[in-house]
């Protein structure tokens, strides 16, 4: 059983930061590839950033240069660094995670944490 406790959202103000967390429970956190989704209400759920259990990472175009999605294996967390950010990222932030053979799908959902950009 997979299990993630989501943290870091909330209200800040365009130009501001946050940082979202995501720790894995209950599973092996190093085979898997994580992703950061976001949705809006009305709009499908769209990928923000993915990572490989390499390390190597993938951001959506109006995200680079903004966003930074790292993770720390002693931790067994995602994190997602969001800088600069406007009210379009305003939106309910998703970590997803997949094992590598799975290539069609993200496996396992969180929970979903708020991120308001408004001032």
């Amino acid at each position: 059983q997979v299990r993630f406790v989501e943290s870091g959202g909330g209200l800040v103000q365009p130009g501001g930061s946050l940082r979202l967390s995501c720790k894995v429970e209950g599973s092996v956190f190093d085979v898997y590839n994580m992703a950061w989704y976001r949705q809006v209400p009305g709009n499908q759920r769209e990928s923000v950033a993915t990572i490989t259990a390499q390390g190597v990472t993938n951001y959506t175009d109006s995200v680079k240069g903004r966003f930074t999605m790292s993770r720390n294996s002693a931790e067994k967390t995602v994190h997602l660094q969001m800088d600069s950010l406007n009210a379009e990222d305003t939106a309910v932030y998703f970590c997803a995670a997949r094992r590598p053979q799975v290539v069609d799908r993200y496996e396992h959902w969180g929970p979903g944490t708020q991120v308001t950009v408004s001032s």
